[in-house]
C-alpha cells in the first residue's frame, strides 16, 4: 500500500519539493521529555541514555544483560526510532541491590549520560512530550513557500495521523493483521498481538480523519463531535455552544476521531454516521477489534506543534526544531512540506 492509502491526503496542498531525512542519525533527533521528579531513593534505578542505530526494546536487552537481571524488569516509557539519535529514560528494578555496573552495554550505539534511584518504576507513556530536531538535506525546495506554510502550520496545526511507521514496511503490518481477522485469530506472542490490533486500530482512525480532511472538517467542532483537550484522553460531547468554545481557535481543544473497540462509536450526528459508515466498510477489522477486547477510545484530529522554529543552516538543509505529545509522529509534519526521497537517490519514483 502506498502512503497515502494508509494515511489521507495532505491539508496544505502538494508537497513544495524533496528531501532527504535521516541520511545520518544526528538528522532525527529525539529527546524524551520526563515531568517526574525523582526522589534519589528507591528499588528503581533510573537511567537517561542516548542511544543510536539501536531501537528501544534492543537497548533494554542490553541493559537486563548488563545489571544481570530479567528484561521485565527493565521498563521505558515510549518506544523510538533505530535511525534516529535519541535520548530517553529507561528503569531497573534492583531490590535489595546496589547499582550495577553497566560498562558493558555501553559503546558507540548507547551511552549512560545520567542515572538516579526512584520508588516506582517508569510507566508506559509517563512521559509529557517529546522534543525533535530534525535536519532536512539534500532541500530541493522554494524557501519562501516552506516558509508560508511553516508559519500557517504553526498556527492552525495538522492532521494527527498515524505515520506510515505504524503500518511497517508497504504496509506489512496491516496485511498481518487483516490476514488474523479473516481467520477470526489472534497471534500467540503478546508483541506481534499488541503490534497489530494496534495497526489495525491505527488505520480505521486514519480512515476516518482522512474523510475529514478531504471535507475540510478536520480543524472544525461540529455538533456530536466528541472534544478533547491536547493533553488529555477525557472527551465531551459538543453541542452548539462547545462549536464556538474559544479553546478551539488557540490549538487547545480538537475535535477527536476514534480509536475502535467494544461499542458502537459514542459520537453523535453527522459524525457517528461518518465513523460508523468507515467502520462497516472495514467491518472485519472492527470485529477482530471488538473480539480482542479492546476498548473504544478518542485521539486528537488535529495535532497543534508546539515550540516550532526552523531555519536553514545551509542553502539545502532546512532544519525543524518543535514538541510533540507522546505517540505523535514527526515525519506526518514533515509530510505537509515535502516528499522525502530515499538516501542516495534522487529520482522522483523514489519518493514515499
Amino acid at each position: 500500500m502506498n502512503e497515502l492509502e494508509l494515511l489521507g491526503p495532505r491539508a496544505y496542498g502538494d508537497a513544495l519539493g524533496r528531501a532527504v531525512l535521516k541520511a545520518t542519525a544526528e538528522d532525527f533527533q529525539v529527546d524524551e521529555v520526563l515531568d517526574i521528579p525523582l526522589s534519589g531513593d528507591g528499588e528503581h534505578l533510573w537511567l537517561w541514555v542516548e542511544k543510536r542505530g539501536l531501537n528501544t526494546e534492543e537497548a533494554a536487552r542490553r541493559l537486563a544483560r548488563a545489571a544481570g537481571v530479567q528484561l521485565r524488569t527493565v521498563s521505558y516509557a515510549g518506544l523510538k526510532d533505530r535511525q534516529a539519535l535519541t535520548r530517553q529514560w529507561f528503569s531497573i528494578q534492583l531490590p535489595g541491590k546496589a547499582d550495577p555496573d553497566l560498562s558493558a552495554a555501553q559503546d558507540d550505539t548507547l551511552q549512560i549520560l545520567k542515572s538516579r534511584r526512584h520508588k516506582r518504576k517508569l510507566q508506559r507513556g509517563a512521559h509529557a512530550a517529546n522534543g525533535f530536531t530534525l535536519r532536512l538535506t539534500q532541500l530541493d525546495a522554494d524557501k519562501d513557500a516552506l516558509n508560508q506554510r511553516l508559519e500557517t502550520i504553526a498556527r492552525q496545526g495538522i492532521p494527527n495521523y498515524f505515520g506510515t511507521q505504524r503500518f511497517g514496511y508497504q504496509g506489512g503490518n496491516l496485511g498481518e493483521a487483516r490476514d488474523y481477522a479473516a481467520r477470526k485469530a489472534l497471534p500467540e506472542q503478546r508483541a506481534v498481538r499488541s503490534r497489530l490490533l494496534s495497526t489495525a486500530r491505527s488505520y480505521l482512525f486514519n480512515r476516518v480523519l482522512a474523510a475529514r480532511v478531504a471535507d475540510g472538517s478536520w480543524q472544525k467542532a461540529q455538533v456530536g463531535d466528541l472534544l478533547a483537550f491536547t493533553d488529555s484522553r477525557s472527551f465531551f460531547p459538543a453541542g452548539v455552544d462547545e462549536c464556538s468554545d474559544p479553546r478551539l481557535a488557540i490549538l487547545d481543544l480538537h475535535p477527536t476521531g476514534p480509536q475502535w473497540g467494544e461499542g458502537s462509536s459514542p459520537a453523535g450526528d453527522a459524525t457517528a454516521a461518518l465513523e460508523n459508515t468507515i467502520a462497516d466498510d472495514e467491518s472485519v477489522l472492527r470485529d477482530w477489534l471488538v473480539r480482542a477486547g479492546m476498548e473504544h477510545e478518542r485521539r486528537i484530529l488535529r495535532l497543534p506543534i508546539g515550540r516550532l522554529t526552523w531555519h536553514y543552516p545551509e542553502s539545502d538543509i532546512l532544519q525543524l526544531e518543535f514538541v510533540l505529545p507522546p505517540g505523535c509522529f514527526a515525519t506526518v509534519l514533515v509530510r505537509e512540506l515535502i516528499d522525502l526521497v530515499p538516501v542516495g537517490q534522487t529520482d522522483s519514483s523514489c519518493v514515499f
